[in-house]
């Protein structure tokens, strides 16, 4: 697992999944072996209602663990909080054990900013939200937090490789009432919470990475969304601090030598 050593590698790749054990009923401890439609439904429902808002904003809190070298456990914790205007700006800004950074996207640049050395790095980027999410990750290492769920192909996203899927049960995040959905791919487990009603909003992802020993895990729980924030274009720009250091982002084909 990838750690926040530098100001080019915003987080660990693959999210890696839960803190909490969460206990399945019963009737769904023998999961399906397919992708069942209601799963699906629900999934593409929540996926479809976020990529048509406008702009909205989002708080979360996220555990991330890790597996030391003699198999045990360490769990971090973080908060993360997004801002996003489609179709092409971001900032998203991430505090807790590991990191204090801010990404700011203004549909030309994009800037990654650790605030507790004020080292920064700018780069130009893609014009659309969706394409300076996949230019980030591709070309920088770089993966903005709630990056997968805020594209408008976030459903073809989460559900790449993806072989079972079934709808756990009802379940209440945070005091708000959810359907509770669990799906598989090769090398991971995913579940996710959405929010019953007429606005179907994610309210928990939790992933747990099966190939790595131990199966570690990363979960992020909404605190809050608010789908018509006060945003002006300062919201999204980015000034540098004053006795700031700029560098170069590292490409990732420099750090895979």
């Amino acid at each position: 697992m990838t750690r926040f050593e530098s100001v080019a590698r915003w987080a660990s790749h693959a999210p890696l999944a839960l803190a909490l054990a969460v206990g399945i009923p019963l009737g769904a401890a023998a999961q399906p072996a397919d992708l069942r439609p209601e799963a699906i439904k629900l999934l593409r429902a929540s996926t479809d209602f976020l990529a048509k808002q406008k702009q909205f904003s989002v708080e979360t809190r996220n555990s991330l663990e890790i597996v030391t070298k003699t198999g045990q456990k360490i769990q971090f914790n973080h908060r993360a909080d997004a801002t996003v205007q489609r179709p092409n700006k971001l900032r998203a800004e991430r505090t807790g054990d590991l990191v204090e950074q801010t990404f700011f996207y203004d549909g030309k640049s994009l800037t990654l900013l650790n605030k507790s050395n004020k080292v920064y790095a700018t780069t130009a980027a893609p014009d659309t939200l969706d394409g300076m999410l996949e230019f980030a990750r591709t070309k920088l290492d770089i993966v903005a937090p709630g990056g997968d769920l805020f594209a408008t192909n976030a459903y073809d996203i989460l559900m790449t490789d993806v072989t079972e899927g079934f709808v756990v049960g009802k379940a209440v995040i945070a005091g708000v009432r959810c359907d509770h959905l669990a799906f598989r791919a090769p090398h991971v487990d995913w579940q996710i919470w959405i929010q019953e009603g007429p606005q179907p909003l994610p309210r928990k992802l939790v992933i747990t990475t099966r190939d790595v020993i131990n199966a570690p895990q990363f979960s992020v729980e909404v605190t809050r969304w608010n789908l018509a924030p006060k945003l002006t274009l300062q919201t999204f720009a980015f000034t540098p601090p004053k006795g700031g250091q700029k560098v170069e982002f590292l490409p990732i084909s420099a750090g895979a030598k």
